[in-house]
């Protein structure tokens, strides 16, 4: 089976991180036989700038093609979908020069790629798997007026009803993609992480918490809390992983946080190793269901505290790995820490079963390998 995976955003462990949804898929498939192609960008949307990668494309374990994207700043801005549109464009040329696959799984956001992938599998004949990260352009309802998001709600739907298949990483997208009308199959794949990785170090009865943030700094993620949470906690510390528009406003709160930007796979396990906590502080309009975060905090034995509810929520409530907490509440967050600092043992147990059972990449996408090629040849999936 020839396939195709078009993304332009993932980090690359050839950046030096550790590999993320459609490196782990496009393995999977190489594992498997298949003749894989995975689409990207230039352009690194974690940090904001052009890729710098500490080795060359061919040492990918699959063909690694990638496009011209141009820069932008924010996650949430219209330079932002400008860029993926002219990403979008330049793979349109690159495509056309290749003999098709007979599959492509595109991610959905972006919006104008979809398109793309839509268009030409309808001229070529390939089956198109629609995976669905976020909802877009729900997310944008914040910063935009709904009827204004009307061309891009349209854009969305034609892309998800002309897939022959559509995947998602957690249950709410499943939802969102029903009510546009599709009425194939689809298949939920939460994200997945590779098991392996420094264990827990052993924590001194009593100690303070030392909690752990990673990724974006974007507007949506609620740090401010967290820190102003941290004055509560008596010598309790806060380290920071990640980039973004937020990083020079969070550190002029002045606290006990410590930034490290982002780190290398190796460094990062190691960080969260060290750690007992893991926050999600996700601002109550995001539309996240299952962030990729609980993945690695699990996989590390963190304790989460989290202030999404939903399927997140569910999640944490059902294997005891953490706690809720109220967004934009310190008071809240740090009663929430308190209560699971008394039980951190357990609660670190209980989380790394979560990932156990929820998020082996070795599990998840070797299932997405085989919904595709029953998909590519013919057979029938599940609803």
């Amino acid at each position: 089976m020839k396939i195709w995976i078009v993304n332009p955003f993932d980090n690359l462990p050839l950046e030096g991180y550790r590999p993320m949804r459609y490196w782990l898929m496009a393995s999977a498939f190489a594992k498997a036989g298949c003749d894989v192609t995975y689409w990207t960008a230039d352009f690194s949307h974690a940090n904001k700038a052009p890729r710098r990668l500490s080795a060359a494309p061919e040492e990918a374990p699959f063909r690694l093609r990638i496009l011209h994207e141009p820069p932008y700043k924010r996650n949430v801005s219209l330079v932002r979908m400008w860029a993926h549109w002219r990403w979008a464009k330049e793979w349109r040329r690159a495509a056309a020069a290749e003999r098709p696959p007979d599959v492509v799984v595109v991610s959905t956001p972006p919006l104008a790629i979809g398109g793309e992938v839509r268009k030409y599998a309808a001229r070529t004949g390939a089956k198109v798997v629609v995976d669905v990260m976020d909802d877009w352009p729900g997310t944008f309802e914040r910063v935009a007026p709904r009827p204004a998001l009307l061309p891009l709600r349209a854009l969305a739907r034609r892309n998800v009803r002309a897939a022959a298949a559509v995947t998602v990483v957690a249950d709410r997208y499943a939802d969102l993609v029903r009510g546009y009308g599709f009425a194939g199959p689809v298949k939920r794949f939460y994200h997945g992480i590779a098991m392996d990785g420094p264990a827990p170090s052993a924590r001194a009865a009593g100690a303070p918490l030392r909690l752990a943030y990673i990724g974006s700094l974007g507007r949506t993620y609620d740090l401010k809390t967290v820190i102003e949470a941290l004055a509560l906690l008596p010598g309790a510390t806060l380290d920071v992983a990640g980039e973004g528009e937020q990083l020079e406003s969070l550190k002029a709160l002045g606290s006990s946080a410590r930034f490290h930007g982002y780190l290398p796979e190796s460094e990062l396990a190691r960080l969260l190793s060290e750690c007992d906590v893991g926050i999600v502080p996700m601002e109550q309009a995001s539309c996240v269901g299952v962030p990729y975060k609980f993945a690695d905090y699990a996989r590390a034995g963190l304790a989460i505290a989290s202030s999404l509810g939903g399927e997140s929520g569910r999640l944490l409530a059902r294997y005891g790995a953490g706690v809720a907490y109220r967004g934009g509440d310190p008071m809240s967050l740090a009663a929430a820490l308190r209560s699971v600092a008394s039980r951190l043992p357990a609660v670190s147990a209980a989380s790394r079963r979560m990932a156990e059972a929820e998020f082996d990449a070795g599990a998840i996408y070797s299932s997405y390998v085989e919904f595709t090629a029953r998909l590519a040849r013919g057979g029938g999936l599940d609803r």
